[in-house]
């Protein structure tokens, strides 16, 4: 399953959902009810939120008789970090190239005074 960008940072944009990932890099597996517990939120919207955080496909859900287990889908992690670093390294390159431009143009004016 490849993971859009575009729709985990999505999801990542509103304060509840990033919290959520949060508790759960912090604390790995926790059930729904160990989530909306932390949250003044009802527990049907912190409910919609694990939604949206499951169809980004950051987290996943495993049922264990009527309780919903969340964990960190790290695949869906490891692909945002690694397109994350690929982005992080263009402007890295762009920025070198402005850099080495603007200190050619430097000593292009530093040789005309």
């Amino acid at each position: 399953m490849t993971i859009s960008p575009a729709t985990v940072f999505s999801a990542l944009a509103d304060p509840t959902r990033l919290t959520i990932v949060d508790l759960l890099a912090q604390r790995g597996e926790l059930s729904a009810s160990d989530i909306s517990g932390v949250f003044a939120s009802s527990a049907s919207a912190i409910s919609q939120h694990l939604k949206v955080l499951r169809e980004a496909g950051l987290v996943l859900v495993t049922k264990q008789a009527q309780r919903r287990i969340y964990q960190l889908n790290t695949v869906a992690i490891t692909e945002t970090e690694h397109w994350l670093h690929l982005r992080t390294r263009q402007w890295n390159t762009r920025l070198d190239a402005m850099e080495t431009l603007i200190q050619r143009i430097d000593k292009g004016l530093d040789n005309d005074q």
